[in-house]
């Protein structure tokens, strides 16, 4: 590539950029052959994760049950037996930015006039305070009490070492008395409000479980299929936030790890391996350990200008999605380089070598594991790396056959962000929702039909095996009838980012 890695680059990141980056593994048993266990286990499903496993989507995490988990345990005939939490009030957790547009669209119509923009801004305020109130104050403020271990043990906004340590117990020491903010309008400590819908507390060992003991405890009684996603947090603020820090050797402290957006590989491999070793604990037949995506495709990092060279995957700067080419300025918007990003991916690169080969080794002692490669998922269907640049394309690249029910829909879905077409439709878009780093409905169905494919390899039954994706494009609002009002408002937002740091409260999760 034209351009050099920036000089805080790690030494590995380095060596392996000169490597070239890395091929996916699209081969779950990843070449090593390993007869399945069989047998009944009475928990069929559990999942370990973070918001991609939760069911996160335009900001916040309401519609749980049509999360990838929850999407499986339906085509398994389980979904009447999966435990998973669920998030009420005006949208969910921390804020449904699909709600928030479709009420300024309901007040406003599909487009803003220039002098409806102080309006509009007071309107989101309001809504904003509803939720607010809701969960500081009111019915949300209250966490339920839950007898039964979830199965989906997943947490928004959990990196590793927040999987391995984080505990009800904890998560309500953390909450403080919120006070009402006219300014900083987000839920105070949504995240371990959220968390306390997911631990178990139903007694004071329970509230002392990590979500690997919970998996553990329920593992006693045997789990068919443990599903382990975790990881995307230790890179995905590089671009939800625009800076690169790597991390420094307190990486494992709670606090001191928070100045961080990228993990340096070695201390993700540190990290990773007590995630293994926690696994190992578990009682379970199959595991399925997936990799972590690039975070460039998401089209919350919009890349400017033409690529940097030709074949290359980058563009020279990536910025907001509001930030045109003709408007962006590197002196005054925040931004990150394509040499930052290169450098960025080439580090999860590194991770999910790592991921590969734990599978690797499990599966070479006998054990029932596999590799789901959600980063080369991701890559197929990356429409400005790879779809529309062929020259990018690297030789082991195809696209992504997506099912009929998707491919039946005009314009098809692809990984731009989300824009409207003025009629009731999509212009663009329809991989990924609102806040541009998490997937639509239909997108956690591909998720969801990936992970299935790979279990019927390990001889789970299903009742059907292939995802209902009719019932899901049926369930996709985004997909179906997005807010008319997807470009002007994009446009007020970034206004209200500039004068109150706007992006960093709703994007930046």
């Amino acid at each position: 590539m034209g351009v050099e890695l920036p000089s805080d680059t790690p030494d590995d990141v380095v060596a392996a950029a000169a490597g070239g980056p890395r091929i996916p593994q699209f081969d779950p048993t990843v070449g090593i052959p390993v007869v399945p266990p069989a047998g009944d286990a009475p928990h069929r499903l559990v999942v370990i994760g973070d918001s991609l496993s939760q069911g996160f989507q335009s900001g916040a995490v309401f519609n749980t049950e049509l999360s990838y988990p929850s999407i499986i345990a339906h085509q398994l005939g389980w979904l009447d037996r999966f435990r998973f939490p669920r998030y009420g009030g005006p949208g969910g957790l921390p804020l449904n930015i699909e709600l928030l547009l479709r009420t300024l669209e309901e007040r406003f119509g599909p487009r803003l006039d220039l002098w409806e923009v102080p309006l509009a801004l007071f309107a989101a305020r309001g809504f904003m305070d509803q939720v607010e109130d809701y969960w500081e104050r009111g019915p949300g403020s209250v966490a339920p009490t839950f007898s039964a271990i979830n199965h989906n043990l997943s947490v928004y906004g959990w990196d590793l070492r927040d999987a391995l340590t984080k505990t009800a117990h904890g998560c309500e020491a953390a909450l403080h008395e919120p006070h009402d903010d006219l300014i900083s309008q987000i839920v105070e400590n949504n995240g371990e409000r959220a968390a306390l819908r997911v631990l178990p507390r139903g007694s004071e060992a329970e509230k002392r479980m990590t979500a690997f003991d919970a998996a553990a405890e329920l593992g006693k009684e045997g789990i068919e299929t443990l599903i382990v996603f975790l990881g995307a947090n230790n890179a995905l603020r590089t671009v939800t936030e625009l800076r690169v820090e790597w991390s420094g050797n307190n990486f494992r402290d709670s606090d001191g790890k928070r100045e961080y957006t990228v993990w340096q590989p070695e201390h993700f491999a540190s990290e990773y391996a007590e995630v293994l070793a926690a696994i190992r604990k578990i009682n379970a037949q199959h595991v399925i350990l997936c990799t972590v995506p690039h975070v460039t495709i998401a089209p919350i990092a919009h890349g400017l200008g033409g690529k940097i060279e030709i074949g290359s995957r980058y563009f020279p700067y990536y910025a907001r999605p509001w930030v045109r080419d003709t408007d962006f300025d590197p002196q005054r918007d925040q931004h990150i380089t394509g040499a930052q990003a290169w450098a960025v991916d080439t580090a999860i690169d590194v991770y999910n070598d790592g991921i590969e080969q734990a599978v690797a080794n499990a599966r070479r002692v006998g054990k029932d594991w596999y590799l789901c490669d959600i980063a080369g998922l991701l890559e197929r269907v990356a429409s400005r790396r790879y779809v529309t640049d062929v020259n990018a394309r690297p030789s082991w690249w195809t696209p992504y056959p997506l099912p009929k029910a998707l491919t039946d829909l005009q314009p098809v879905p692809d990984s731009l962000f989300l824009s409207a077409d003025g009629r009731g439709g999509r212009a663009s878009g329809g991989l990924f929702s609102l806040d541009g780093v998490h997937p639509t409905t239909v997108a956690y169905g591909v998720m969801a039909q990936e992970l299935a494919n790979i279990m019927v390899t390990a001889g789970v039954q299903f009742d059907r095996a292939q995802v209902d994706f009719d019932r899901l494009v049926r369930r996709d609002t985004l997909v179906r009838t997005p807010p008319q009002n997807l470009d002007s408002t994009l446009g007020v937002i970034g206004w209200a980012d500039e004068h109150l740091g706007f992006a960093k409260r709703v994007f930046g999760l």
